[in-house]
């Protein structure tokens, strides 16, 4: 079988590396325009290349055993220590997968002038978006724990320096270090509970060759206490990368000050390795310990649903408060893991797409807003009228601020509704109780989108504002995708439910505790 998944790893990284290497024997005084006019046609090719690659995986794909892992690949890496090159996806890797490698070319696209000409900064902005797909593609395949956990860190490398680097705001460099303490932090914490993982993997008998893959793992007793504290390890982690209240804060810095192409690249997609870990790591390998840390996580996925659209409807730029909508969706997405359902994480998994589609989407065309400003402007108040100067921006902006509010009809309707149906039949004490605290999340979510609106498109043009050009036709094919993608699934989930529904069983019933049975019961059995 031809090894897609390593050919989906593989490309972005050889496109990265001729992006570099088209620069050598080349003088940086000379003609600026000469490498310019190669990079960005370069790193796009390799990334449309690489959807090409995506839809022979997702042909190869069985979609009637979407709860297992398919297209593997197991190769010793380091098989002194139990390391191995081992990636396998299921349906809900495949689609996150796929927003990678989608999303990749369109934001290539959207960034298309940001350069300029200056050569240097060219190559080095597409190839660190390249080198970072490589990773995002790599680190939902990955089935080993310690190779999870080098991507999760090495993933910081690119996102670092498109932060800092390629930044728009003033304060950027602050906000790439403060992205980069928290991850490292988090990732320091995961990576005391992987080595502890693999010591107790081995002395319950797992094969010390074969002692971070996760598949050897998942049957290992390890023992009340020791699963609790490496649950928490792990879950630390992932929290900040989601994120999650109360270790969110770096997002809205991160959102106000990178370019929209980058927010949307490490919001959208680099983000759901958080929530990616809780279900296909933290539930797997530490079920007791995911059923006694349920309560809390739920109670933070509230607060964070909650908190996250109150300080959108705060906001006054633009870009912080698509920042602040993801913490508050990120929230749901939590939520519908920890019900323990399967229609709960059913819509956890499809939530993750769905958001990534519409924050994508909302993410960008604000980018293209803040690109026709005099100043650049990011701040609400500079703008409004401009629904009448631009119809087709305005148009689409609406269309993705709706799919942020779930409007039915549109893909996030159906998978904010399967959450909350199923965090009401939720077996975690209360967690009813929460699913109705979180419904007041979606009515926020309508005011910060509309007032977004309202105050930006609607009344009399700004002054200055009057003859803004409305989306150009490379603009265009940017938006088309993303709102198309989410009328689509809006009409039509099962396209993509197909994928995560038996996933979502086969988490549920890996968690699931048997209940011991009471006296009298055991007594009549005895009888």
């Amino acid at each position: 079988m031809f090894p897609w998944l390593t050919a989906l790893i593989a490309w972005p990284l050889v496109g990265a590396a001729l992006v570099g290497l088209s620069a050598l024997g080349r003088s940086r005084t000379g003609p600026a325009s000469a490498g310019v006019g190669l990079a960005r046609p370069l790193a796009l090719l390799f990334s449309l290349v690489e959807v090409a690659l995506l839809v022979g995986a997702f042909a190869a794909f069985d979609t009637g055993a979407a709860a297992e892992h398919q297209l593997g690949a197991t190769y010793a890496w380091i098989p002194q220590i139990g390391v191995s090159y081992a990636v396998a996806v299921d349906g809900v890797g495949l689609l996150l997968v796929a927003l990678a490698v989608v999303l990749v070319p369109l934001v290539l696209l959207a960034a298309w002038k940001e350069q300029g000409r200056d050569e240097v900064r060219l190559r080095r902005f597409v190839g660190l978006v390249l080198l970072l797909e490589a990773f995002m593609v790599a680190v939902f395949c990955a089935r080993d724990v310690f190779l999870f956990y080098v991507l999760f860190e090495a993933m910081l490398i690119p996102a670092y320096f498109l932060i800092g680097g390629f930044g728009q705001g003033a304060g950027r460099r602050k906000a790439a270090v403060k992205f980069l303490m928290f991850s490292l932090g988090g990732g320091l914490i995961m990576l005391a509970a992987v080595i502890a993982l693999y010591f107790l993997g081995v002395s319950a008998g797992v094969d010390p060759s074969r002692a971070f893959l996760v598949d050897e793992l998942v049957a290992v007793d390890l023992g009340t206490t020791a699963e609790r504290l490496m649950f928490v390890g792990f879950f630390i982690a992932f929290a900040i990368k989601a994120p999650m209240v109360p270790v969110h804060s770096w997002l809205p810095d991160v959102a106000g000050n990178a370019t929209p192409g980058t927010s949307t690249l490490l919001i959208c997609v680099l983000d759901k390795v958080g929530t990616f870990g809780m279900l296909t790591l933290c539930l797997p390998l530490f079920p007791e310990a995911s059923r006694w840390a349920a309560p809390l996580v739920i109670a933070l996925a509230v607060i964070s649903v909650l908190y996250g659209a109150i300080m959108a409807i705060m906001q006054t730029d633009l870009l912080r408060l698509v920042g602040w909508t993801s913490v508050s969706h990120f929230g749901f997405i939590i939520l519908g893991i920890f019900t323990f359902t399967p229609l709960g994480t059913a819509g956890s998994s499809f939530m993750m797409l769905n958001h990534g589609l519409a924050t994508g989407a909302l993410f960008l065309v604000a980018g293209f807003l803040v690109s026709r400003h005099p100043e650049k402007s990011q701040k609400i108040a500079d703008y409004s009228g401009l629904r009448s100067v631009t119809p087709v921006l305005a148009g689409t902006f609406l269309v993705a601020g709706l799919a942020t509010l779930s409007l039915p009809g549109l893909a996030t309707f159906v998978s904010e509704i399967m959450v909350l149906v199923g965090a009401f039949g939720g077996s975690p004490a209360g967690s009813a109780g929460w699913a109705i605290a979180a419904v007041p999340g979606v009515v926020l979510a309508a005011v910060y989108v509309l007032l977004t609106y309202q105050k930006i498109f609607t009344g009399a043009p700004a002054a200055g504002l009057e003859a803004l050009p409305d989306l150009r036709l490379r603009e265009r094919v940017v938006a088309a995708p993303l709102v198309v993608g989410l009328l689509v699934l809006g009409l039509v989930p099962g396209l993509a439910l197909t994928y995560v529904d038996a996933p979502a069983e086969q988490s549920v019933a890996l968690t699931t505790v048997d209940e011991p049975a009471d006296d009298a019961t055991q007594m009549g059995s005895d009888q």
